[in-house]
């Protein structure tokens, strides 16, 4: 058997990371399309779950949203009881957005056997192969906002 070279390797890493990144799209595209929400609904609800609390504002700037669609996006995820508008403490014209309990753990069912999968192929590897990992995804993490801020700051400078 051939030893990889270490072109190789990072080739064959790259696309790997590629392919994840598709299959990710993927696999949130026909969840969103099984459960009746559009993908930016489904990225909301995600945005909203490992925050907790957001202002319509945010989650439209995090979503790439216009103001008017996300209030209709917010409208929609309301209607179907996944969120709550809540009156904002800190500025009286303002509103937060909360997640419902009963909203989260319906989405929660709908990822259980992927979760379980994650679960079961990470517990696959040791500790030291823990640590690359969860290195490799860190610093994966800060290249695609260093990216992001850059491309930001480029469009800032056009407009």
């Amino acid at each position: 058997m051939t030893k990889s070279t270490k072109t190789d390797l990072k080739k064959r890493a790259l696309m790997a990371v590629a392919d994840y990144g598709v299959n990710l799209t993927q696999f949130r595209n026909a969840m969103s399309e099984r459960m009746g929400f559009n993908v930016t609904d489904m990225e909301c609800l995600r945005l909203l779950y490992l925050k907790g609390v957001a202002t319509p504002s945010e989650l439209a700037r995090q979503t790439g949203l216009t103001s008017g669609a996300a209030t209709a996006m917010l409208d929609r995820l309301e209607r179907a009881g996944f969120i709550e508008r809540r009156p904002n403490p800190d500025d009286r014209r303002g509103t937060l957005i909360v997640p419902v309990k009963s909203g989260a753990g319906k989405v929660a069912s709908w990822f259980e056997s992927a979760r379980k999968a994650q679960d079961e192929l990470i517990s696959s590897y040791s500790e030291k192969e823990l640590e690359i990992i969860s290195d490799v995804f860190e610093r994966f993490v800060k290249v695609w906002e260093q990216e992001r801020l850059k491309l930001e700051k480029d469009m800032d400078g056009q407009g």
